[in-house]
């Protein structure tokens, strides 16, 4: 094989990655949980943790690109384990989100509950996970990463895993682009209306959860009959 085939494997499992983990990702749709979860903070505060979170994305999708196989393998969870487990937690935040306090009690306890210390725990749970990196992404990430190793041509896996891992870098500035700008991209919206996307953002984040828990549930439950079927 020559370097034109590697290059060849390199952009397509580039444009695999960015194609089936960005649609996953959606940022522009989180970025409104984004501003609801930092209301308060400065702008400094708030690019600072879209920056941190872009890049805990970027490297948990790395992660997972190249060891989550292996993780799920060693604690024999599968894909559709993580799918009901990650659902149920998405389902949990929406439900919360949707019950919230009103907006003003919020913003009198935005300031001290955005301590840098609270900021940087914010960052992980829930805005990066399962937020930004959920488990749709993970599933997707898995499920690339699955496929670009099925070669037997070492150069071929290392190519496709390079292309991948320049894939998710790219995925994660897009999250950056759109929490970092989440306020002037939602500005037209104003703050009614914001707030208006905001609810019907939660109630679709929950039924989203139930829908990719479900989704689990029922191969986990097909996988069961079979079994006992058989």
């Amino acid at each position: 094989m020559n370097f034109d085939t590697y290059l060849s494997a390199s952009h397509q499992s580039f444009w695999l990655l960015v194609a089936t983990v960005v649609p996953a990702l959606s940022p522009i749709g989180i970025s409104v949980f984004f501003l609801a979860l930092t209301e308060g903070a400065s702008k400094e505060l708030r690019r600072s943790m879209a920056t941190r979170i872009a890049l805990q994305t970027s490297a948990l999708m790395v992660f997972f690109m190249l060891f989550g196989a292996i993780i799920l393998n060693l604690f024999s969870l599968s894909i559709d384990t993580v799918r009901l487990g990650g659902g149920l937690l998405l389902a949990v935040i929406g439900w919360n989100m949707i019950n919230a306090k009103p907006n003003e009690e919020l913003q009198e306890k935005a300031t001290p509950a955005l301590s840098p210390e609270s900021a940087r725990l914010l960052t992980f749970y829930p805005l990066t996970f399962p937020l930004s990196f959920g488990p749709g992404t993970l599933a997707a990430t898995i499920t690339v990463s699955v496929a670009l190793l099925d070669s037997e041509s070492a150069a071929v896996v290392a190519a496709n895993l390079l292309g991948a891992v320049v894939g998710c870098l790219v995925a994660g500035s897009t999250v950056l682009i759109c929490y970092r700008y989440a306020d002037r991209i939602l500005k037209p919206l104003g703050k009614s209306g914001v707030m208006i996307f905001l609810n019907f953002s939660a109630f679709i984040l929950m039924c989203l959860g139930i829908q990719v828990a479900w989704g689990g549930l029922r191969n986990l439950l097909t996988e069961v009959l079979r079994r006992g079927v058989a």
